[in-house]
């Protein structure tokens, strides 16, 4: 897999530190670059380059209709407030709370997609400006991506411009995630502290979900986990397992968790034998810090770790991610519900299918019964509701009242399933509703 033009196999010393100086301007400076109309692709969490974008945003009475082009941010930057939209065009791949109301007021876009897809989609438009964080150059000349190497390797690959903001505290990561000095357009420097996302507090609902999904996994399997408080309870769970192994797209905290506590060893693995694969790391210094210089860890691009074809070639695959509802065929919506968006598709398409194809390959969705007395498990999508997971998609469904296993199952039997882990409180109403559909008898 190479990603770019391939840097000198050899620099003495002397020579990489000119190159590196003769690079290094302001971020003032370095944003000058940018003009009206351009496509910028930037990182996404904790390696969105802060300083410039603030840097950007101060030049918003120069600019108009820069479209910035990132999946989860997790700061609400400048250029995303009101009243900035003639001047920067926020696109999301994948939405966090500080775009929904962007998205809500047609200030920012939203692209669906697979994720394994967006790098192909970086490299089918025009990326002007590829600007992100890295860690400090080593001595053979080459910065690591650090915690985002998922599309933006793809990105800084096809850039007419590519803009390195470099931070001691960027951690070193291995695997396909480095860029050469020479490969560099401008190099800027900050020592700004990374973003943080903290642990999720978990309910007790939360742990009696984990519980179940425990029940499910077996030893010696790969895991994929998404991100949130269910799938922290889920990953405190797995700490009784033996011998598991990791290929994901994001990593977090939790995994630590695993790895210290013995349950990740990586020794039954079929693909990457030893190794965690992944794309991205979400959470805390404390991860930041373990991930650094750390051999354990390998990361790819999400064209690798999110296909479905590669994602298949481990054994024991298990895919365990949260959804917003589920119909009684088995439906589920992550993305808008009715009219309220909640965040995009994300991975959840790309690993169910490919654990569903792997050899004794597991899909699990996990999701709370009722939200605010509400029932989770519905008789029909509320209008205006977009499928995230076809009913042919979804393998196991976990809520805190038990599991049900629809693969293989009629509708009527996928009804029936799915009412008897709803809660108590509705499921007399779904049974009717199943019945008036023709569902139960």
């Amino acid at each position: 897999m190479v990603w770019f033009k391939a840097g000198p196999l050899f620099e003495d010393s002397d020579k990489l530190l000119k190159m590196y100086e003769e690079k290094r301007i302001s971020a003032k400076e370095a944003v000058a670059v940018i003009s009206s109309g351009d496509n910028i692709v930037v990182p996404p969490g904790a390696a969105e380059p802060e300083l410039l974008m603030e840097s950007l945003a101060n030049r918003k009475g120069e600019l108009k209709d820069v479209r910035i082009h990132q999946m989860l941010p997790l700061r609400e930057a400048s250029y995303l407030k009101p009243g900035m939209e003639k001047h920067f065009r926020h696109v999301s791949w994948l939405t966090s709370s500080v775009v929904k109301r962007g998205v809500k007021e047609g200030r920012a876009g939203v692209m669906p997609g697979y994720l394994y897809e967006y790098p192909q989609f970086i490299r089918d438009m025009e990326v002007d400006v590829f600007m992100g964080t890295v860690s400090p150059m080593d001595e053979h000349g080459y910065f690591s991506f650090g915690v985002s190497v998922d599309y933006t390797i793809a990105a800084a690959g096809c850039a007419k411009k590519v803009i390195l903001l470099v931070n001691p505290n960027m951690p070193r990561t291995m695997g396909y995630s480095f860029i050469h000095v020479s490969q560099a357009d401008m190099i800027v420097e900050d020592s700004s502290p990374l973003l943080e996302v903290p642990k999720p507090t978990l309910s007790k609902n939360d742990s009696k979900i984990g519980d179940y999904v425990c029940q499910i996994v077996e030893d010696g399997s790969t895991i994929q986990l998404g991100l949130g408080s269910l799938a922290n309870s889920v990953a405190q769970c797995l700490s009784v397992k033996k011998g598991l192994g990791i290929h994901s797209h994001f990593i977090t905290d939790s995994i630590v968790d695993l790895v210290e506590c013995g349950a990740i060893t990586n020794r039954r693995k079929k693909l990457h034998l030893g190794k965690i694969i992944c794309s991205s790391a979400v959470g805390t210094k404390r991860l930041y810090q373990f991930i650094n210089n750390n051999p354990l860890f390998e990361f790819h691009s999400v064209s690798y770790t999110n296909d479905p074809m590669v994602i298949a070639k481990n054994n024991n695959m298990v895919a365990i991610n949260s959804v917003e509802e589920i119909d009684l065929l088995g439906q589920c919506a992550s993305e808008p519900i009715g009219p309220k968006l909640y965040s995009g598709t994300g991975e959840q398409v790309d690993f169910a299918r490919g654990a569903m194809n792997a050899d004794n390959g597991k899909s699990i969705v996990v999701l709370h019964s009722t939200l605010k007395g509400r029932t989770k498990i519905v008789p029909v999508l509320e209008s205006g509701s977009v499928v995230s997971l076809s009913k042919n998609d979804v393998d196991y469904v976990v809520t805190e009242y038990g599991f049900a296993r629809l693969r293989g199952k009629t509708y009527r039997q996928r009804a029936e399933s799915l009412i008897a882990i709803a809660h108590p409180d509705h499921r007399d109403g779904l049974t009717e509703a199943a019945k008036k559909f023709g569902l139960t008898r």
